[in-house]
């Protein structure tokens, strides 16, 4: 038998547990390539837990390219393509090729943010992704713009250019915030390879090893891993997704001032709009409320307002950067949900000291982001045609956002609760409690529906039965479909839990 133990008690699922402990038995050479492990009927017996629990381990595994799965002939071991500790080969007795896994510099697990960026069947009804759908893409406007850019200033934008943004670009974004109410200097502004690298560089500018962040719990996982990789500690500030407990949704404020009396802590990091995951937006009083808990504490905040101009209902609440009066706000945001996600243009504004230093890490780095990519964002924006894509993504985003809700409300069991944000791409479901969200993919799989269990977006005590609906890639019909399978799922669940509690019931009457 493998050396496998369990531990029902754990906040981390059993199938994840199961998952870790297999790959680590390759890890380490006690299975090694060719050996067969136990089905998953078998493996269940022996640990005593539901047969999807083994299949959804050995599912991801075999995603990984650990484990391959043969008709017939069982399951067998193919090797560990992340870290496999076998010695190197030898070359003519003398020395041998580099074994590059032994120089890795950090150990992480598994790539959070590819899991969030699958290949998704073309016949499968895919929740998974929270970014714009390919047939939105004005590419006929944008090849405009390109064109014009290539015939005037080709010279100029293939040679190399400065490291704070391509000058053009940074003059109409000054105007096109300043049509939103945020005034903001050109020694304020940061032109960045997307918002990714905006909080790399915050990370490589001001945070040292085992700096203190404090951060929502659940989280951006691409936040998470430039943290993580750089070393820095991440302090869990919980998200209410309930209205009711403190009368408005978002950051938890409460929790926030305790981790920031208990902590010293370097920044807040937070997207007071429509957040990622669970898609709840600050009120404009808890924004303020959080201005002044960071400017008591002297901790300044970096403002992640990716989905801020995605508000699909209501009124637009104002950003933390247009309340700051202190100059303690870094807002980093980006092309990328509201235009082209593959054009890697974002920003930051923030104060002169502070852009001055993140430039000169940006030099540092990658020079300068692409200039064809500026230039041709800058026409873009000049002649009106962002304006106008936004206007008509968020006329479609809102009939999408809907058709979810409405979904929702028929087909999922009663026990089960979800947020109502008013933009942004994604719902935040809650399961009846005792469900597992990873557990429940494999069927949702089977059946060809996917979405984001809801542990892949903490980083400290995990919520097993959540998960992310990103809505803006899935047309209405579809949206109504998988819903409709993933209520069923549940439903059929939540048969057979109540009459295996009934035949556990019925055993005891009859011993008594």
């Amino acid at each position: 038998m493998l050396p496998l133990h369990l531990q029902p008690e754990s906040h981390i699922p059993l199938y994840v547990q199961l998952r870790d402990q297999l790959r680590s038995l390759v890890h380490t050479g006690e299975l090694r390539t060719g050996d067969r492990i136990p089905a998953s009927r078998e493996l269940a017996a022996q640990l005593g837990v539901h047969r999807t629990t083994v299949a959804n381990a050995y599912a991801e595994l075999e995603s990984e390219g650990l484990i391959q799965g043969h008709v017939g002939r069982g399951t067998y071991i193919c090797g560990s393509p992340i870290r496999q500790f076998s010695p190197p080969p030898r070359t003519n007795g003398n020395g041998g090729a580099t074994r590059w896994e032994s120089l890795f510099a950090d150990e992480r697990a598994e790539d959070g943010i590819s899991r969030l960026m699958p290949d998704i069947p073309a016949d499968a009804i895919g929740f998974v992704t929270a970014r714009p759908p390919e047939e939105f893409f004005p590419v006929e406007e944008f090849r405009k713009c390109a064109n014009t850019v290539l015939k005037e200033s080709a010279r100029k934008v293939l040679q190399l250019g400065s490291s704070d943004g391509y000058e053009p670009l940074k003059r109409v974004m000054i105007d096109f915030f300043r049509g939103e109410g945020l005034t903001v200097r050109d020694d304020e502004l940061l032109i960045t390879d997307g918002c990714q690298q905006a909080i790399d560089l915050v990370c490589k500018a001001f945070l040292r090893p085992g700096d203190s962040v404090a951060l929502e719990n659940p989280a951006y996982p691409g936040a998470l891993a430039i943290f993580s990789g750089a070393r820095v500690r991440t302090l869990a500030v919980g998200v209410e997704t309930d209205s009711k407990r403190n009368g408005y949704v978002g950051l938890d404020l409460n929790a926030l001032e305790s981790v920031l009396t208990q902590n010293r802590v370097k920044f807040i990091f937070v997207t007071p709009d429509f957040h990622n995951p669970t898609g709840t937006a600050l009120p404009v009083a808890a924004r303020r409320r959080l201005l002044e808990i960071a400017a008591h504490y002297q901790v300044p905040i970096i403002e992640d307002a990716i989905y801020s101009r995605l508000r699909l209902r209501g009124t637009a609440e104002p950003s933390l950067k247009s309340l700051d009066r202190h100059g303690n706000v870094i807002q980093i945001d980006s092309f990328s949900k509201i235009a082209f996600p593959g054009v890697r243009v974002g920003w930051c504004i923030g104060p002169k000291s502070a852009i001055e230093r993140l430039r000169l890490i940006k030099q540092s780095t990658d020079l300068h982001t692409d200039q064809l990519s500026q230039a041709t964002l800058a026409e873009f924006v000049k002649r009106g045609y962002l304006a106008k894509h936004i206007a008509k993504i968020k006329k479609s985003y809102r009939a999408r956002l809907e058709a979810v809700e409405e979904a929702l409300r028929k087909f999922m069991p009663e026990e089960t609760t979800w947020t109502r944000p008013d933009g942004g791409m994604s719902v935040w479901v809650t399961l009846p409690p005792g469900f597992d969200a990873g557990e429940l993919l494999i069927h949702a799989r089977e059946r060809g529906v996917l979405y984001v269990p809801g542990r892949h977006f903490y980083f400290q005590n995990p919520q097993p039965n959540t998960l992310r609906l990103g809505f803006a890639s899935v047309d209405e019909a579809r949206i109504m479909r998988g819903a409709e399978t993933l209520g069923e799922i549940l439903r059929t669940e939540l048969r057979k839990r109540r009459r295996g509690a009934r035949s556990e019931w019925q055993s005891r009457v009859a011993l008594v």
